[in-house]
């Protein structure tokens, strides 16, 4: 994955939909503050709740923030984002996903269902998601404290059960890590 322009001319921006906080997040004011120490030139907020998806197609980076899984999916699919998160990859637009934004980057986020149902405040029916990457990803895999579970089993327990209820594999992924595709 390279940029097509130099940074100094290239456009990025963080998608704020599914944190609570939206641009007020720290992980979105650390982001931003991130690409410009990268020499980005632009770096601007999005919302699928109030923006035009069409907006995108300006941007030579796409980076979707964490936050609820089933918010920003939700929004995406009501807005129309498949449609141009699939021209954006057609032209080598670079895709980053962190947390929430990782799971929807993948074939669905039935997991974020099993784990954390709870969340589902927009009651999203169809768990079928961006499809850009052909994992399945559980990020914050070693943060159990994230994660409680009321009968008292680890996560790596929980997922497993979720791997043969589902017959499909989670890519585990840690804070620190992340996959490149």
């Amino acid at each position: 994955m390279v940029l097509q322009n130099p940074a100094t001319m290239s456009r990025a921006v963080i998608i704020t939909t599914a944190s609570m906080e939206k641009e007020f997040s720290k992980n979105v004011i650390k982001t931003k503050k991130d690409f410009e120490n990268m020499g980005i030139a632009q770096v601007d907020f999005f919302d699928f709740e109030i923006d035009n998806p069409r907006a995108l197609k300006q941007y030579d980076v796409i980076y979707l923030n964490g936050g609820n899984p089933f918010q920003l999916l939700y929004w995406i699919k009501k807005r129309e984002g498949f449609e141009i998160f699939q021209e954006l990859a057609d032209q080598e637009t670079i895709f980053v996903g962190a947390s929430a934004g990782a799971m929807v980057l993948g074939e669905n986020i039935k997991i974020a269902n099993f784990f954390t149902p709870e969340m589902n405040t927009v009651k999203l029916k169809n768990f079928n998601a961006l499809g850009m990457i052909e994992e399945l990803l559980f990020p914050h895999y070693e943060r159990e404290d994230l994660f409680l579970d009321p009968k008292s089993r680890t996560i790596e327990q929980r997922i497993k059960e979720f791997e043969t209820l589902s017959q499909s594999k989670i890519t585990r992924l840690r804070d620190d890590e992340f996959i490149i595709k």
